[in-house]
């Protein structure tokens, strides 16, 4: 059990993580209204652990409990010599929010990209998911673009 006097710490995902990482993943899947093939996870998981592989995951830590979890990926950008870092997923256990754990992972992910080099950290959400808005709103510019998209 977390308490909310314990601070907040940050660490990169580990193999024994896996369990809550999952119940993580499925609760943000569950959000979001999608369910993905036990295949993509299992890739995904193992990308993360793959130091090779420009996929990473950051943990949200208070006390001993994972209570958040970060994706965020880097790529070749056309419209700058700096990479971009995609900020894929990002989670906090429904009993952990408002706690500042959605802004210590963002802050993660932007340090990252700093030290990297990248010139963007960018990401998506929903129109309706207006509270995560109110954090991004206050982190991050919006510069109103709609995303298209064909599955293959």
């Amino acid at each position: 059990m977390t308490t909310p006097s314990a601070p907040i710490t940050l660490r990169a995902l580990a193999a024994a993580d896996f369990d809550r990482w999952l119940e993580l993943w499925k609760g943000y899947q569950q959000f979001y209204h999608v369910s993905l093939p036990d295949e993509a996870t299992q890739t995904t998981f193992r990308r993360f652990l793959d130091d090779t592989e420009p996929m990473h995951c950051t943990l949200a830590v208070r006390g001993q409990a994972v209570i958040g979890m970060v994706h965020y990926i880097e790529h070749r950008s056309c419209w700058t010599p700096g990479d971009y870092c995609y900020l894929q997923d990002l989670y906090v256990d429904p009993s952990a929010r408002g706690q500042g754990a959605g802004r210590l992972l963002i802050e993660h992910v932007y340090e990252h990209a700093r030290a990297l080099g990248c010139s963007r950290v960018y990401w998506l959400t929903q129109e309706n998911n207006t509270t995560a808005r109110a954090l991004y709103d206050q982190v991050a510019d919006n510069p109103g673009f709609i995303q298209y998209r064909k599955a293959l």
